[in-house]
């Protein structure tokens, strides 16, 4: 056997002319791409730190638009029921449209609020649905702006125990008790 000169052999002798381009160094582009690592990494920490930022552990439920609640010292931790918000004009159940208070307001008489007593019921039956081996807790939350009349906040109150609501919480801003 020939003595060669030492160098880079292997693969050089292949009968198969595409190989032996790839082997030395004169084929084409490079069929995988080379993914830059930087650009993923930030847009993970953007991500996670977006995430992080509107991600509230303690369960605060901030108040519908237009609604000012009143403060409170003996306060209890939110829980998790149908969230009735009224505001000057609307009433909204979840962010959904359920009513106007303009015709309260005009009647100054305790009535039912048909479209917040359908949207309530509905829930209930979807919660007996989604829970059928449970009692329904009947828990409803009120948001109520500070400058709502009260017939409004009565019919609410009446129309939600109605639709099988009897519980009602009021959501408060809470103050720190003095020692």
């Amino acid at each position: 056997m020939p003595v060669h000169q030492p160098g880079r052999r292997l693969m050089h002798y292949v009968p198969l002319n595409f190989v032996h381009k790839k082997v030395t160094g004169h084929g084409g582009r490079a069929t995988n791409a080379g993914l830059s690592l930087t650009s993923m990494i930030d847009f993970l920490i953007v991500v996670v730190v977006f995430l992080l930022m509107t991600f509230s552990a303690s369960g605060e439920t901030p108040p519908a638009k237009g609604v000012r609640i009143p403060s409170a010292e003996n306060t209890l931790d939110m829980i998790d029921a149908p969230m009735v918000a009224i505001n000057g004009q609307q009433i909204l159940v979840d962010g959904a449209a359920a009513g106007n208070t303009r015709a309260i307001e005009d009647a100054k008489r305790l009535q039912r609020i048909d479209e917040l007593f359908n949207i309530l019921k509905g829930k209930r039956e979807v919660w007996k649905q989604l829970h059928p081996n449970k009692d329904f807790p009947g828990v409803v939350v009120l948001q109520v702006d500070q400058d709502v009349p009260a017939v409004v906040v009565k019919s609410t109150f009446q129309t939600a125990a109605f639709a099988g609501y009897p519980n009602v919480s009021f959501m408060v801003n809470g103050i720190p008790k003095a020692h």
